[in-house]
């Protein structure tokens, strides 16, 4: 505004309700004078006590609001009215120059830049004018939603400092008018679209806020796919609780919807899905016999039409005013997806705030995976229950998504705005597409961030073919990986020049054993290696081991070069080959132990399920991962991980690095033993492909319990012992120092286990040891794995079951 237009006066500018007055001991002509040049109403005192009468809120607090109460108390305005909280009530009042209007029990500065806050306070005592007493601006929304109130909305003029000159505001954009939602976690309300726009979340405490199951739909699913099912289950009044029917109109009226579930099929990146989300604005989702029914017959949807399911639970649990007929709903919704999961459909659940009682005791955790939106609240009994109980103050992060990770409940915290392409990702990885159009692509809505088929997402400009000595073309190594998504690319490029590198170097790290277990002959036949750098056939096992030691490159060698804190772990290695590898978390009973990393994701093309050792790359991961000693639970998130590689018929990929199972009172406590015996018998008869690869320590039983495979190998440096060389020497010799001893009789090496017939391969490491060539050692690793997918993807369930077998019974 022109500031031309404003007079500043030595008394005070005041306002009639609607536009700014000027209160001035000035002549009645000066101040018609002033009208005429300001194109404002102006007025005398006397003349302002007989029009100004309307209430004015004052919305500020400090010694900003003080001064513009004095000011407006001194110009005689009046009613006055300021907000307060309860407990600064008499503060606020300043010594009865104002009324206050009460707004929250404890005071706390968000509350006076709060939209919704004033205008009802506003509301409540009537004014029409707004001073505004706050350093801020006033939001657009405030400007806007004050207009349409009829409210004038006054700010302090920004050159004048004796707080004399006013402006009505002015909104920078003209909104909407605003639809009001309280955010459930600092209980302030704030508008619809100012969250949304917010990334759903709370302005004032920044934590998502609750979606409607329309807000739901529309994020998530492709535009206009969700098809609704199953309008028409009646209600039942079991209990005929008292104005049963009210309630349920009552509830009815406020959400929108019939029901606290909405159920039907959409599709996400074209993939057809069968899907349930409930709406926390209908009785807060509570299960009664609706919202029973209808999940159980979507989930036989999805059973008999083959379809995976994604539910969004949000819930306070069992409908109370349904008694018993809402506590068996947890068990009929259960056993529905039992027989989803027995015909091997994958069930995707999703927890939102809050996801509590029944609803989280059935359905909400038998996910195949489980996701959680951050800080969500996610728990059996509520909080202020379980304190009464015990009477024990709980940690602040409790029942919340976070404390559900830390303790094994849950896969995976997904951001709401990521969700959907990530449960595309895993709607991929087990076996499901898209519909596609004649070019092959997949048919989705064109939302950003919609994905195009794998072939689309490979660079292929600058792959030509290479060519070997002769001129003729061989297998580009990107035919061998298969359908790549964009990020594996660089990858890719990566393993390409590892291998060319590697060729260089294989001959002389192979033995003829070796190759004749396919490794060097891969590598020809993959147009990397040539034919004359093969190791000759007289060259045995033990002519190499003993040209290490001549070289000082004993056994004893091999255990310092395996614990070489530079060495690279199993996540450098998942990060190199496997695309797409999507962690998953926690073993669904006490913890997630980050020991042991598992997860999805492809190598060469091909879905694979990852079991990993991880030790850590610094110091403080490796704290925190116990240098890769697992505890129980981490063995169990891995049998969890693989009994659904299983189901879904993925191959395992294992990678073995570690010193032994975690060795303390609280794994004893909790049952180490029977976790390492659990894992060696379910891995000996699961129906999909196991392998695994020692690629530093292969500790004793830690070990074992991920390398109980259809095929074994070990890096060129790694080892696979009983127990360290430590402890074989102080408990045969009682001498711990005489370990490099030990070493080379225990037979831990590579070749050793080789030529005893433990593994059956030895994975070269290229010119030096995998930490100074770790691109080698990954390529070299990589061609092991594809090879044995590819080997054992002919084998049958029995077969794949029988051969595992034999393995093991020929010790």
């Amino acid at each position: 505004m022109d500031p031309e237009r404003y007079y500043n006066y030595t008394d005070i500018k005041v306002f009639d309700g609607t536009r700014p007055v000027i209160a001035s001991h000035q002549s009645e002509s000066s101040l018609q004078d002033a009208d005429e040049q300001d194109a404002e109403v102006v007025y005398t005192n006397n003349q302002l006590s007989a029009k100004y009468a309307d209430p004015t809120l004052v919305v500020g607090y400090g010694m900003l609001l003080k001064n513009v109460v004095k000011i407006a108390n001194a110009a005689g305005i009046e009613p006055l009215f300021v907000m307060a909280t309860d407990d600064k009530q008499r503060s606020f009042s300043f010594g009865g120059m104002t009324k206050t209007v009460s707004i929250a029990p404890k005071f706390d500065e968000r509350l006076y830049h709060n939209e919704h806050i004033v205008l009802n306070a506003a509301q409540r005592c009537g004014a029409k004018v707004i001073l505004w007493a706050n350093k801020e601006h006033p939001s657009d929304l405030l400007i806007c939603e004050a207009a349409r109130e009829g409210i004038a909305l006054f700010v302090l003029f920004q050159s004048d400092k004796t707080l004399s000159t006013w402006q009505e505001a002015e909104a920078t954009r003209m909104l909407p008018k605003a639809e009001w939602r309280l955010c459930s976690h600092c209980k302030l309300t704030h508008a619809v679209a100012e969250m949304e726009e917010n990334g759903w979340r709370c302005p004032t405490c920044d934590q998502l806020v609750r979606l409607s199951t329309d807000e739901r739909i529309a994020l998530t699913f492709d535009a206009g796919s969700f098809d609704e099912m199953f309008c028409d289950v009646a209600e039942k009044d079991p209990l005929q609780f008292p104005d049963f029917d009210a309630i349920i109109e009552k509830n009815k009226k406020r959400s929108g919807h019939d029901e606290a579930v909405r159920v039907g099929t959409a599709h996400i990146h074209g993939i057809e899905v069968a899907t349930a989300v409930m709406e926390p604005s209908f009785m807060m989702a509570s299960m009664g016999f609706v919202v029973g029914e209808k999940l159980t017959r979507i989930i036989e949807h999805a059973t008999s039409e083959k379809l995976p399911l994604i539910i969004f639970a949000t819930s306070g649990g069992a409908r109370m005013q349904e008694g018993l007929v809402s506590l068996m709903q947890m068990s009929k919704v259960s056993a529905a997806l039992g027989k989803l999961s027995d015909a091997g459909g994958l069930f995707i659940s999703v927890l939102t705030d809050p996801t509590t009682g029944g609803v989280t005791a059935s359905f909400a955790t038998l996910g195949d995976i489980i996701l959680a939106e951050p800080g969500a609240n996610i728990g059996f009994a509520g909080r202020r229950v379980i304190q009464d109980t015990i009477r024990q103050t709980l940690p602040a992060d409790f029942q919340t998504a976070e404390f559900a990770l830390e303790h094994g409940l849950v896969d995976a915290i997904v951001e709401r705005l990521e969700m959907r392409d990530v449960l595309a990702r895993l709607l991929r990885l087990h076996g499901y597409h898209g519909e596609e159009d004649a070019d092959g692509k997949v048919v989705s809505d064109a939302r950003e961030g919609t994905m195009t088929s794998a072939e689309d997402s490979v660079d292929h400009e600058s792959e030509g073919a290479p060519e070997d000595a002769s001129g003729d073309s061989v297998p580009r190594t990107e035919d061998l990986l298969g359908a790549l998504t964009a990020s594996a690319t660089s990858r890719l490029n990566t393993l390409r020049e590892g291998l060319s590198s590697l060729a260089e170097n294989v001959g002389q790290s192979l033995t003829e054993q070796t190759s004749k277990a396919g490794l060097w002959l891969a590598l020809q036949r993959k147009g990397i290696a040539d034919a004359p750098s093969i190791r000759p056939a007289n060259t045995t096992i033990k002519e190499s081991l003993g040209q290490r030691e001549a070289e000082g490159n004993s056994n004893w060698e091999s255990v310092k070069i395996a614990r070489n804190p530079a060495r690279p772990t199993s996540l450098y290695y998942i990060n190199s080959f496997v695309d797409d590898f999507f962690e998953l978390h926690g073993d669904r009973a006490f913890a997630d132990d980050g020991a042991i990393i598992t997860g999805l994701g492809y190598i060469a093309g091909t879905p694979v399920t990852i079991v990993a050792q991880e030790k850590g790359a610094d110091l403080k991961s490796r704290i925190a991962r116990r240098f890769g000693c697992p505890q129980p639970e981490g063995y169990r998130k891995a049998q969890r991980i693989m009994r659904a590689a299983e189901k879904f018929g993925r191959p395992v990929v294992c990678l073995v690095d570690t010193q032994g199972a975690y060795c303390g009172k609280e794994a004893e406590e909790r049952g180490i033993g029977g976790a390492i015996s659990e894992s060696l018998q379910m891995m000996s008869s699961l129906e999909v492909p196991v392998i695994s690869a020692v690629i530093g320590e292969g500790g004793s039983g830690g070990a074992l319990a991920l390398a109980t495979a259809n095929k074994v190998a070990m890096l060129e440096n790694a080892v696979y012992s009983v127990l360290s060389p430590e402890g074989f020497a102080s408990i045969l010799w009682k001498d711990g120092s005489r370990a490099n001893e030990a070493a080379d009789v225990m037979k831990l090496g590579a070749a050793d286990a080789l030529e005893l017939g433990i593994i059956e391969d030895v994975i070269p490491e290229g010119a030096g040891p995998a930490h100074e060539n770790p691109e080698q050692t990954a390529a070299a690793l990589w061609l092991f794995i594809t090879n044995a997918l590819e080997e054992l993807g002919t084998l049958s369930p029995d077969q794949l079951k029988e051969q595992r077998y034999a393995r093991f019974r020929s010790f």
